[in-house]
């Protein structure tokens, strides 16, 4: 099975049309001071593979890291932050729920929330822009490594409550600094990009 550490920067894009020919693509999408380029960053064992800054929400484009030939993880630009022109905005929600409705070789969507504020109005907006696409979406709830652990254990509990009318949504919680969490959401990536093939079934004489 391919891993997450094999990733490597493939290709940015601004533009729908921009985008590269692929075979399978999950991508991670979360308010641009929820850690994002940080659980990329981890799950892949590269400290600056995904750009981070002090600026929350300077990353605009649509990035692509490629595992294998056509699979990739797809960086999304961070959502909510208030210091974006008007413009740019406008394009970047456009952008975003395009390619989110539209993609066909998107398999899933990993959506990162601060675990100590998640389910924001704008994670909500990026929740139901998906949902009706029935793919699945999997939370990471980031920055555990701030709360205690019945914290987290409330938390998990509130987001998995909040979340429960889609069959089709999981929640975890993730903190990069301690490096907790990253198996079962690799996990869950690749479930996704590599999909089991059915087992034969032998037939019965």
């Amino acid at each position: 099975m391919p891993s997450l550490q094999q990733l490597k920067f493939f290709i940015t894009v601004n533009h729908l049309s921009d985008l590269p020919q692929t075979l399978a693509e999950v991508a991670f999408a979360g308010r641009s001071n929820a850690g994002k380029s940080s659980a990329i960053n981890t799950l892949a064992k590269h400290t600056r593979l995904a750009f981070t800054s002090k600026t929350p929400g300077r990353t605009q484009h649509i990035n692509f890291f490629q595992i294998t030939d056509g699979v990739h993880v797809v960086d999304l630009p961070g959502y909510g932050y208030a210091q974006v022109p008007n413009a740019v905005r406008k394009h970047w929600e456009g952008l975003l729920g395009d390619y989110l409705r539209l993609r066909e070789q998107l398999k899933g969507l990993v959506v990162i929330m601060d675990s100590r504020h998640p389910l924001k109005d704008l994670d909500w907006q990026m929740l139901e822009w998906f949902a009706p696409t029935k793919k699945p979406i999997h939370i990471l709830l980031t920055k555990a490594d701030k709360l205690t652990r019945q914290e987290c254990a409330k938390q998990l509990s509130l987001v998995k409550k909040a979340v429960a009318d889609w069959p089709q949504v999981s929640v975890q919680l993730f903190s990069s600094l301690k490096k907790s969490g990253v198996e079962e959401a690799e996990a869950t990536v690749l479930s996704w990009l590599y999909p089991a093939e059915p087992e034969e079934v032998s037939e019965v004489l």
